[in-house]
């Protein structure tokens, strides 16, 4: 940031830059000093103050564009996961900066934003996308309400969101004809344990194929649950630039922290798995891909870990990341290699597939032979009961049945 003084007639005035305002660059000038040092002196408490404030525009002269730039340093990248980041960038720039970007945040009125949801609706977009743009705005507007005091009201809650149709979303089970054909065609590939994770647990893609040696016991038959693979950008690079690698961190929600209890079928391949990758390891010598963890910080300043990948002859100080989810040389099988395997269940066994699909179908077959619904919560990670129920408890045929049978021997009990 840069400041100078000179003279204009009689007296002394300052001048600094104050960044970019509409695209263009904005100085903050002040005159009226009798002496230089006076003007010097009120030069560096102005630079000063200005630099710990942060504030680069009187809130009166904002625009929205200025303003949500300005949110999404102050709020997004400090308190939401790094998804959640993406999701909101991907708002700003394509929304709600093409439509309101050129208002003075001062002069937006509850008319112009009942006006632009309708025009979401009117365009087709389907109630989660309409829903989803607007309560970002909402939110990005309550904040300018408090703490930053920038408006008054948010004109948002003034805006009644539009009824659209919400398409039912597919969610496929996969019948046990379809899952023997999927695991056959993959036994003995680097997609096969990635596969029976999923099937076996429910686990999120992101958790299965994050998930290392030290985190299962085959003894006992548990899977720890404790963190997630993530891919994402270096921290401090521009969200729109290409995502350079995965990373390690928390999993999705402190609901998400679990153990999990497999079965012998699970448990039998894990161990095949583990003593191919000791094989494997031999064979390729010092070809083989080992991984290492790299330690970085987030946005909010929480520990990641980088991925690094290396061949066993060049070796690393640091610590070894044991993956379980690894090609036969040790590649790093992650979700971006699950999509040729979709591919492949699609184009050619003909099968509707996608990684989530082996999560449901664990949950509805839980559900349909009996198991408590606390017990597939806990199990699937969700932090409320609700999320289980309405998201993967279904009105399958075979419910209906059980109902439609348990109400016949209610009702023989009572006329016994």
């Amino acid at each position: 940031m840069k400041g100078s003084v000179r003279k204009r007639g009689a007296a002394w005035s300052y001048r600094f830059d104050m960044g970019v305002i509409d695209g263009k660059r904005q100085q903050k000038e002040k005159g009226g000093f009798r002496t230089k040092k006076e003007a010097e002196a009120a030069l560096a408490e102005a630079m000063a103050s200005y630099s710990q404030s942060g504030q680069v525009f009187e809130p009166t002269e904002a625009t929205v564009s200025d303003y949500l730039d300005q949110w999404f340093d102050l709020y997004c990248k400090i308190e939401l996961k790094y998804n959640t980041q993406l999701a909101y960038r991907n708002i700003i720039d394509n929304h709600l900066k093409p439509a309101f970007g050129h208002y003075r945040l001062s002069s937006l009125t509850p008319a112009a934003a009942q006006e632009y949801a309708n025009s979401l609706k009117l365009h087709g977009y389907s109630k989660s996308h309409l829903s989803g743009i607007l309560s970002t705005f909402s939110e990005a507007l309550d904040y300018a309400v408090e703490p930053l005091h920038y408006i008054k009201i948010n004109p948002m809650k003034m805006v009644k969101t539009p009824k659209a149709e919400k398409p039912p979303r597919q969610r496929i089970i996969l019948q046990p004809d379809d899952w023997q054909e999927i695991i056959d065609r993959f036994t003995g590939t680097r997609f096969e344990i990635p596969l029976l994770l999923g099937y076996y647990t429910g686990m999120r893609i992101s958790e299965a194929l994050g998930l290392t040696w030290e985190n299962i016991d085959l003894d006992g038959g548990w899977i720890t649950v404790d963190h997630q693979a993530q891919k994402r950008k270096h921290v401090g690079a521009d969200l729109s630039e290409a995502v350079p690698a995965w990373y390690i961190e928390t999993p999705k929600t402190d609901g998400s922290l679990r153990t999990i209890k497999i079965g012998q079928t699970l448990r039998d391949a894990l161990r095949r798995e583990k003593v191919r990758q000791a094989e494997n390891e031999l064979r390729y010598g010092g070809q083989y891909m080992l991984h290492f963890g790299h330690k970085e910080k987030d946005e909010k300043n929480q520990d990641i870990v980088r991925i690094i990948h290396a061949p066993k002859c060049l070796g690393s100080q640091l610590p070894q990341i044991k993956l379980v989810c690894v090609a036969a040389d040790g590649q790093y099988t992650s979700p971006d290699s699950m999509k040729y395997a979709n591919r492949v269940i699609h184009h050619e066994l003909k099968i509707a597939f996608d990684y989530h699909s082996l999560r449901h179908t664990h949950a509805t077959m839980l559900i349909e032979g009996g198991a408590d619904i606390k017990d597939v919560q806990r199990r699937l990670g969700h932090a409320d009961i609700a999320t289980t129920l309405n998201t993967y408890v279904h009105d399958t045929e075979q419910m209906q049945e059980k109902t439609a049978m348990l109400f016949d021997q209610l009702a023989a009990r009572k006329t016994s």
